[in-house]
């Protein structure tokens, strides 16, 4: 016989853990499921840190979600009783009529967001590590930063876990349907029926929703650890987290040191090679280190030491690289958060509320419209 709950969630990575932790707050029977361990590193909530922006370049109508989000971090730090957001600053740096700064000017004036305009000369004298051209500018807003993705993932869980909700590991999903008055959920286990399923399966989201109508890539992300010649001075508390534009639309981006990761963390904000979540090559390949290190030699020479670590995660990208937020076209039980294309792991907090609502309401205040699967009809 099956089980039955009100709120299945299928994948427990950022969005689907903090989906659970707002579900099971509420006094609902929560069942979660994960086809690996929980938490993991095999997806996009790891690394040690994820930046965290208020200013966001991408399009304003992100900015009100961001506000949300930065009061449901500090309420989850509360409840888990751990630091989980690091304020540093950000600074963000360009030709001035770069999507980037001028799109992070756009946010901030429609928001009424504080901010600083900086030269190039104004750079080089508050954060002398940078060597950036003399044509650049930097956009800085004090309120950015960072977030460990690990201890937000085991905060969502541990809370969801103590609230009641039943989390279960290593337990893969082989199949759903829905009927007239609950959706059953197929595993190797058994069979569950819950009034409603949420689908946040990230990278897996494809095999998930083969219905859903819309492509989703998968593409294949590094980040590298190196050690400075000079570690002091990228160390938290005096340093920032940064991006530059290293080429048209796209850069590469990193954090201040922390005590518990040790080298100087970069990566490139652009998708990468196109893969399969199951087949994804996760060790060094040639190319990956020249991919980054070349950066640093050019923009910040005292962070090109020697190579720490490099670790792979995987970006899910939707065609126009906004997050995939809705409830599913033909399935009402269905609610699903998908294609955060590499820059969703700041809004776990809020997204987690918004598929709260949609499941248990059908709806949210939350402004989430713009997320919505009517803008590929």
């Amino acid at each position: 016989m099956s089980k039955t709950y009100d709120v299945a969630v299928v994948g427990l990575g950022t969005m689907g853990s903090s989906a659970c932790y707002h579900l099971a707050r509420r006094g609902l029977k929560v069942l979660g499921l994960e086809q690996f361990d929980i938490p993991n590193a095999l997806g996009a909530h790891h690394g040690h840190s994820r930046m965290i922006r208020m200013a966001y370049f991408e399009h304003p109508d992100y900015v009100p979600l961001l506000q949300r989000a930065y009061e449901l971090w500090s309420e989850l730090e509360t409840q888990a009783n751990t630091r989980l957001l690091h304020l540093t600053g950000g600074l963000y740096m360009a030709p001035p009529e770069s999507p980037l700064i001028k799109g992070s000017l756009a946010s901030a004036k429609t928001h009424d967001l504080a901010y600083e305009l900086l030269s190039c000369d104004d750079i080089k004298l508050r954060y002398p590590p940078f060597q950036i051209p003399d044509h650049f500018v930097g956009f800085f807003e004090s309120k950015a930063g960072f977030l460990i993705p690990e201890k937000v993932v085991a905060a969502h869980i541990e809370l969801a876990l103590r609230a009641g909700a039943q989390l279960q590991g290593h337990e893969p999903v082989r199949g759903w349907q829905e009927d007239g008055s609950a959706v059953e959920v197929r595993t190797d286990r058994g069979t569950y029926r819950a009034k409603h399923v949420i689908f946040s399966g990230g990278a897996w989201s494809n095999q998930l929703l083969t219905d859903l109508g819309v492509p989703l890539t998968v593409t294949r992300q590094i980040w590298a650890w190196f050690w400075p010649k000079d570690p002091d001075r990228f160390s938290l508390g005096r340093f920032p987290c940064w991006f530059i534009e290293t080429e048209p639309d796209f850069g590469h981006y990193g954090f201040p040191m922390m005590p518990d990761s040790p080298g100087f963390k970069i990566a490139h904000h652009k998708p990468g090679v196109e893969t399969s979540p199951d087949q994804v090559v996760r060790e060094l390949l040639p190319g990956d280190e020249q991919s980054l290190r070349p950066v640093l030699q050019r923009y910040i020479p005292d962070a090109d030491g020697s190579l720490l670590a490099i670790r792979v995660c995987l970006y899910t990208n939707s065609p126009d690289s906004f997050f995939i937020i809705d409830r599913h076209p033909r399935h009402s039980r269905v609610t699903l958060a998908c294609g955060f294309s590499g820059h969703g792991f700041k809004f776990g907090s809020v997204v987690g509320e918004a598929l709260a609502d949609l499941a248990t309401q059908g709806q949210t205040e939350l402004p989430i419209q713009f997320l919505g699967l009517s803008r590929f009809a």
